[in-house]
């Protein structure tokens, strides 16, 4: 029996993901911020209004992770843009007690974005869910869809994480809002 863990995919965690778009979004040429200055004022109202946008605290009771993935110390995910781009900001603090921020900034169009030499990214984001992929070498990949309850007051991220030989692992993250 294998076990699938978001390491196994070679992402090695949340974290690494993050660090990864973080610096792959970060190169992307100003001329794709230029295009989007345009829709930024008609996506404003949205932004405002989605469910999405705020601080969000992980729920380590409510969560579930893969099998074998290490529980972060703690966990809080600020997402201060999504319209017709996503700015999702996650500071972890690992099992040592080390604290990692890191941000990425991405069109919310669906579209496969290149975020190393092995790896791609993209987002999706509709007026009731958020739906990242991630795929990385081999067929390995994370794919997640969070959604909002009703009150907004809390997130839930499924996921699936793939190893590329045919082996799955499902988790869940639930966080609070803060």
């Amino acid at each position: 029996m294998t076990i699938v863990t978001r390491s196994h995919v070679g992402l090695s965690s949340l974290l690494s993901i993050f660090l990864v778009n973080a610096l792959a979004f970060a190169a992307e040429p100003a001329a794709k911020m230029a295009g989007s200055q345009a829709t930024n004022a008609a996506g404003a109202a949205w932004a405002e209004s989605s469910p999405f946008v705020g601080r969000w605290h992980w729920n380590r009771a409510q969560s579930t992770l893969p099998p074998g993935e290490p529980s972060p110390s703690d966990l809080v995910s600020e997402i201060s843009r999504a319209d017709g781009s996503v700015t999702w900001s996650v500071t972890i603090v690992t099992p040592d007690g080390q604290p990692h921020v890191v941000t990425f900034d991405a069109a919310a169009n669906g579209e496969s974005h290149r975020v190393s030499s092995d790896t791609t990214a993209s987002v999706r984001l509709t007026a009731t869910a958020l739906q990242t992929t991630f795929r990385g070498p081999a067929g390995r990949s994370d794919a997640q869809t969070c959604t909002v309850s009703a009150d907004q007051l809390k997130m839930t991220c499924k996921g699936v994480l793939t190893d590329g030989a045919g082996h799955t692992a499902s988790y869940v993250d639930v966080y609070d809002r803060m």
